[in-house]
């Protein structure tokens, strides 16, 4: 475990893999921290090398203050790619983590060859839509809306099961600040326009039950960008690298392959 003094945000990070390796970036959805990806790293191909991270005020990150903007999460990736080298990378984006990547790739093309935008949007929700989630976690906690957020993350099968126990106990144990924090910058972002000015090889991943971000916004927000790739995941929610792990895992080192990446 480490952790990247940034200025206004201490990051828990984590490299894994070969100096010389590939690079690859992982960013996670709003209230999970980077266990999200646990699922699908040892069904990667062996050399790479990998950075995942903890968001403001998720994992072990240090907690600033709410709320806080898409632009200064972006800047943290940026910050975080540069210290450690991570140049020329496969970025993987999971919902927030997907918003992270568009604004990178405007912002410093060079620090991204190719993108995976996976169960997230260029707009996601609307302002009216954020603002009252964000008064219910400042008034009961994320315990308050888990059990919502639960049946948008998971198929109906994976929620009748005991494994949804671990991810509503992430969830639950995340800093109401930092969600709070992280669902603002959501509700500021609007990135239909510089997305579709991006000229990069790009993959979305939808998952057919996603209650937060269903296939046709994955689909709309990934069409912006010429040449794109679609793969839907069907019997998934809004986070198919823990309810098929295999199957997200071939995709993305099959686009890895068709990229040149490895």
């Amino acid at each position: 475990m480490e952790l990247a003094d940034l200025g206004d945000v201490r990051l828990h990070y984590r490299i894994d893999g070969p100096a010389d390796g590939a690079p690859v970036v992982f960013a996670n959805s709003l209230g999970t921290d980077m266990r999200l990806w646990d699922p699908i790293l040892p069904l990667l191909p062996e050399g790479l090398r990998i950075l995942r991270f903890d968001k403001p005020g998720h994992g072990l990150s240090s907690c600033p203050p709410a709320p806080y903007t898409m632009g200064s999460l972006v800047r943290h990736t940026e910050a975080l790619m540069d210290l450690h080298g991570f140049k020329d990378a496969l970025f993987v984006g999971l919902s927030i983590g997907g918003m992270i990547a568009q604004g990178l790739a405007v912002k410093r093309l060079d620090l991204m060859r190719a993108m995976v935008l996976s169960n997230t949007a260029a707009k996601i929700g609307t302002k009216d839509m954020w603002a009252d989630r964000i008064d219910a976690v400042k008034k009961g906690g994320i315990e308050s809306l888990a059990d919502a957020v639960i049946e948008r993350w998971f198929s109906r099968a994976f929620c009748a099961g005991p494994q949804v126990e671990l991810w509503r106990n992430m969830l639950a144990q995340q800093s109401d600040t930092g969600y709070a924090g992280c669902s603002a910058a959501i509700s500021g972002t609007d990135f239909f326009t510089p997305t579709s000015g991006l000229r990069l090889p790009t993959l979305g991943i939808a998952g057919d039950e996603d209650g937060s971000t269903p296939p046709d916004m994955v689909r709309e927000t990934v069409n912006l960008i010429p040449g794109s790739q679609f793969h839907l995941i069907r019997g998934t929610g809004h986070l198919p690298c823990v309810e098929k792990p295999e199957e997200f895992a071939k995709v993305l080192t099959d686009f890895m392959r068709a990229t040149g990446h490895i």
